[in-house]
Order: structure tokens, then C-alpha cells, then sequence
């Protein structure tokens, strides 16, 4: 196995997702409605307060597409990006059929993103990482970055969805 071509593909992987995942959340806060917006947005969803969960989000995206462009705490970014997107999904994408070009937009798009994130949270950031060169993640396939992933991503996805999320009747229902 070629190792460099390896740490490449997992450069181009994380730099990728940790992009997209930068540009959600900085559009929350700066962009189109702003984080009033975004706010307002959520709380239609059923997230309530909207402005805990605009900040929430906001702040998880930022922080995620952050940690996995460095290569930095990358199975707290995965989970990151599969908490913040499982929620998304839920709340927002479920309901309207797989293809993100329907009505309201599908499901696929979050899909890809929190399966992208559970690989990244396992396999890790490969070598060419801040995480490697300060010696703070050696994946074992299946085993650590899993179990961040599954608690940190799904379990508080779960958590905040069970606490917060009081989608108005029929509303996100299926």
C-alpha cells in the first residue's frame, strides 16, 4: 500500500468535508438572514429556543470544518459533523424524499455528509495531520474514533432532539 497516496486521499477528504461543513456555518452567521435568521428558521423547524440552536449549529459547523481541514481532534469533528447533520436531517430533510433537488429539499445530501463524517471519525486523519504530529489520535479501525462518533455524533444528536426539538402537530412527521 502506498502510504503518501493514502495521507492524500484523506488531505483531499477532510479538506473537502471540513470545507463544506466551514461554509454552513458561516453562512448561519454572517450570511442571507444572519444568525436571526437562521434563528427564526430553526424555531420553525421545532428547535426551540431558535437562537440556542442557530448558535449551536453555527458554532458546531464552524468548529468541525475547522478540526478537519487541520487534521485536529478529527473524530470530535466527524462527530460533530454527523451530530449536526443527523439533526438535520431529522428535522428538516426526512420528510421530503431522498433527492435534494425536490421539494423542500431531500435527504441525500445530509446522508452523504454524516456517512463522510463516521468514515473520517474512524479511519482517522491519516498522517498528514496536526493530530499525527502532535501524537493525539491513533485510530484502531472500528474502535476509538467509533465510539466518538456514536456518542458524541448520534448520542447528542439524540439527546438534543429528545430535549429540544417540539416540531409544531404535523409538522416533521411521517
Amino acid at each position: 500500500m502506498d502510504q503518501d497516496a493514502v495521507d492524500l486521499a484523506l488531505l483531499v477528504f477532510r479538506c473537502a468535508i471540513g470545507a463544506v461543513m466551514f461554509a454552513h456555518g458561516w453562512n448561519h452567521v454572517f450570511r442571507g438572514g444572519k444568525i436571526e435568521g437562521t434563528a427564526g428558521w430553526f424555531a420553525s423547524l421545532g428547535m426551540k429556543p431558535g437562537i440556542l440552536h442557530a448558535w449551536l449549529a453555527s458554532v458546531a459547523e464552524l468548529a468541525a470544518g475547522a478540526s478537519l481541514v487541520l487534521g485536529l481532534l478529527t473524530p470530535l469533528g466527524a462527530a460533530a459533523v454527523v451530530g449536526t447533520m443527523t439533526v438535520a436531517l431529522v428535522t428538516n430533510h426526512r420528510g421530503n424524499g431522498f433527492f435534494i433537488f425536490r421539494p423542500g429539499e431531500g435527504w441525500e445530501y445530509v446522508m452523504t455528509l454524516i456517512a463522510a463524517g463516521v468514515a473520517l471519525g474512524v479511519v482517522g486523519p491519516g498522517s498528514w495531520s496536526l493530530d499525527e504530529a502532535l501524537d493525539l489520535f491513533q485510530p484502531v479501525p472500528g474502535s476509538d474514533g467509533l465510539w466518538i462518533v456514536l456518542a458524541a455524533g448520534f448520542g447528542g444528536a439524540l439527546a438534543l432532539l429528545v430535549t429540544f426539538w417540539r416540531p409544531a402537530v404535523g409538522d416533521g412527521e411521517s
